[in-house]
């Protein structure tokens, strides 16, 4: 029986590990313990669309007379919440542990070192495990800036903020990304005066220039401030008054302060190579992270790496299908590649956005010609019946009718994207958009009226 030993039990580690027993390999499972699920369910996704919940329950409450709902139930306990969100985490890891105890799944906790000129080969407290295959899926970390000041004490990774029992009164977050708008959103509900400050010129920049303009207009509404094309240049903790933070950036050819209480950093992250000792091993990686091939094998024959660890694409839904597609190679099927051009992302502020395929402006870097088509929110009857209609706005981006891309604004929009995120999957044209009835009323509508348009 051939043997796969999986280094870490996140999104890229503990699927695979089911579908490789199913098949009949030996499998091994090396990770802490209590970090089961990985990033995405104990520092990343889940928990953060916890708190994503709780804001836009408080947000509703806020508003419920509105809807004829008469309740004086706004006032906001965070340990509550806090309380909520660890019991969802718990639930998910205990699932989890029980898919481990699959029979032909070893679970081993500790951290896995490569021996030296041995890449098939870890240490694990004072155990040696070996395998045929090994599938390196250790995740990512949290960056920071390198400037002055960058670790002091009240600068919180997203880590230490989802445990943050009390809510700050000011709140400064360097980083317009997914995580930092993400976190904007919770504390602005929960009460703290938030400001993001952006090195780019607008925030989100990865996703299409509309969406990315248009959220931030509506988040500006909700009372969120925006610092864009502004470099964060040093940090400053006075002791002398409260131990207040001073963010230091450049903007407009003058150095400004932002002032806090605590400070989000989410500039992003990068790959967690530092405990694998990869160079003994021989496995090639760069800064960005592990190198590897069109089936996640690095260098070395027969160890593969997968999700954040590669770099291609920080997502916990791509990392697993990258491991899917180790998994086949292991398995003798070299057809079953996943092509990251078609991964839907969202981002779970309110309202959403969603995103697949090319943006505008990539569509038209790499000169192809499209045709853009777009609808808004406020055309919809579900979305005014439930008063999402806003700055609501679905795009889609075509080719010679076939789909390359599209960007949804608005409420359940991470939900929506999936429709063209399938029709992209089989080169699908907006004609098969259009001749598909979609149910009314439903949002799911907005996508018809956009092919339509």
């Amino acid at each position: 029986m051939k043997s796969l030993l999986i280094i870490g039990a996140g999104p890229g580690g503990y699927e695979c590990a089911l579908r490789a027993a199913k098949s009949g390999l030996d499998v091994h499972v090396v990770d802490r313990a209590e970090h089961i699920g990985g990033t995405c369910l104990n520092e990343g996704c889940i928990p953060t669309k916890c708190l994503c919940h709780t804001a836009e329950v408080l947000e509703m409450a806020k508003v419920a007379q509105t809807y004829g709902v008469v309740s004086d139930a706004t006032q906001f306990n965070i340990e509550a919440a806090l309380e909520r969100k660890n019991n969802v985490v718990t639930q998910l890891k205990q699932g989890i542990r029980t898919l481990l105890s699959t029979p032909g799944i070893t679970f081993h906790d500790g951290e896995a070192r490569f021996l030296p000129n041995d890449a098939h080969s870890v240490k694990v407290g004072d155990d040696v495990i070996t395998a045929d295959y090994v599938f390196i899926a250790t995740g990512s970390v949290s960056k920071y800036l390198p400037v002055p000041g960058a670790h002091s004490e009240g600068v919180l990774t997203s880590t230490e903020l989802l445990s943050l029992n009390e809510v700050p009164s000011r709140l400064c977050i360097i980083g317009g990304g997914v995580i930092g708008l993400e976190f904007a959103g919770i504390f602005n509900s929960f009460g703290s005066k938030v400001t993001v400050i952006e090195y780019c010129k607008e925030i989100l920049p990865n996703f299409d220039r509309d969406i990315a303009k248009r959220l931030r207009t509506s988040l500006k509404k909700q009372g969120i401030e925006f610092i864009t094309g502004a470099p964060v240049t040093a940090i400053h903790v006075d002791s002398t008054n409260n131990n207040e933070i001073h963010v230091s950036y450049e903007y407009r050819n003058a150095v400004h302060d932002c002032l806090a209480d605590k400070v989000l950093m989410a500039v992003g992250r990068g790959a967690n190579l530092s405990s694998l000792n990869l160079d003994e091993a021989g496995i090639a990686y760069t800064k960005k992270g592990i190198t590897v091939d069109e089936h996640m094998q690095t260098n070395v024959s027969g160890v593969y790496a997968v999700g954040d660890i590669n770099g291609l694409c920080q997502l916990a839904h791509a990392a697993t299908f990258q491991s899917y597609c180790a998994l086949s190679h292991v398995l003798g099927n070299a057809d079953f590649k996943v092509d990251l051009s078609i991964v839907p992302a969202a981002v779970f502020t309110t309202p959403e956005a969603a995103m697949v395929g090319l943006t505008e402006e990539e569509a038209k870097a790499q000169n192809i010609e499209i045709k853009v088509h777009k609808t808004f929110y406020r055309a919809n009857g579900r979305a005014l019946a439930m008063d999402a209609g806003g700055d609501g706005l679905v795009k889609i981006i075509a080719h010679d009718d076939i789909v390359v891309g599209a960007h949804i604004l608005g409420a359940h929009s991470s939900e929506l994207i999936h429709e063209i995120a399938l029709l992209m999957s089989k080169q699908g044209t907006l004609a098969d958009i259009r001749n598909c009835i979609h149910a009314h009323p439903t949002l799911s509508e907005l996508v018809l009226q956009a092919a339509e348009s």
